[in-house]
């Protein structure tokens, strides 16, 4: 790993090592699998894991960093509950989140962010403990969202790409921050894209109960 980290090129006069490159691109495709919801979207989220993790942690973003530990678990529960969502016509199911569960996720995206960023200034874990604790606790709750199947999923990552890109900026992670503005417009499509899919497994499933 140290190899990947040490070794790299030039991009417009800025330094993108190898696991920056690599792990960023894998964090793309995740989110072009996802928008397909295709399984493959979790065992590539795992490499972009693991790699994302050593370039966080060599530029000092704590919460970054153990956000990819957190996202390694996540992404083992929602391979797991993708495959129970399967169907033979819309392949994975997605749905359209209650009002209960929408306020869920912001309250625990609220709440979560709060705790975070006390423990990462505690610690003195991250020069940036509000927006990094921000990003960490959004990723949760957007994994933890997209395993089950909510299309709001999208819209918290459009939250952490709105609040990650001067992030990235400020820490010198130019590349990284150019693949957060390409997150942006790829998470407009897939909530487009997810949107139109709920509505029509909902439809179905009017007409069956309708003729049930």
């Amino acid at each position: 790993m140290n190899y990947l980290l040490d070794h790299g090129f030039r991009v417009l006069g800025q330094d993108i090592s190898i696991a920056e490159f690599a792990g960023q691109v894998f964090a793309l495709a995740v989110v072009f699998l996802a928008q397909r919801r295709t399984l493959w979207t979790w065992p590539v989220q795992v490499g972009a894991t693991v790699l994302l993790f050593a370039v966080y942690a060599s530029a000092h973003l704590g919460g970054l960093a153990a956000r990819q530990v957190a996202i390694l678990a996540i992404s083992v529960y929602g391979w797991w509950a993708w495959t129970r969502r399967q169907d033979p016509v819309f392949g994975v199911v997605v749905r359209q989140g209650r009002l209960a569960e929408r306020l869920a996720m912001v309250g625990a995206f609220v709440a979560g962010t709060t705790v975070m960023a006390l423990v990462l200034d505690a610690l003195n874990a991250s020069w940036a403990p509000w927006p990094d604790a921000a990003i960490f606790v959004g990723t949760l709750v957007a994994f933890a969202a997209q395993g089950a199947g909510l299309v709001e999923f999208w819209l918290v990552w459009l939250v952490v790409d709105a609040i990650g890109v001067p992030l990235q900026i400020s820490s010198g992670l130019y590349f990284s921050a150019a693949v957060y503005l390409v997150f942006a417009g790829l998470v407009v499509h897939g909530w487009w894209s997810w949107n139109r899919s709920a509505k029509r497994v909902a439809a179905r499933s009017g007409v069956m109960a309708a003729s049930s």
